[in-house]
């Protein structure tokens, strides 16, 4: 299981590498250099599925996201 993934702001590129945690879906995120505010978007369930390097946990494992629905 990864739980390190580097997200990227799709507004001005900005990349940081955050830890997902295994117990939460994180569904909004603040741009470090920016402040534009990263929420999921279509089917992802959380920041990480959206904009990182590296899916969320549930996803990892079980090919679903943390709300029960298809990544």
């Amino acid at each position: 299981m990864k739980l390190e993934s580097t997200l990227t702001c799709p507004k001005c590129g900005y990349r940081k590498q955050e830890h997902i945690p295994e117990n939460a879906c994180i569904v909004s995120y603040d741009c470090g250099q920016c402040g534009f505010t990263l929420r999921p978007v279509g089917f992802d369930c959380c920041v990480f599925c959206a904009f990182g390097s590296v899916v969320c946990p549930p996803v990892q494992a079980y090919g679903k996201c943390c709300d029960g629905e298809p990544s």
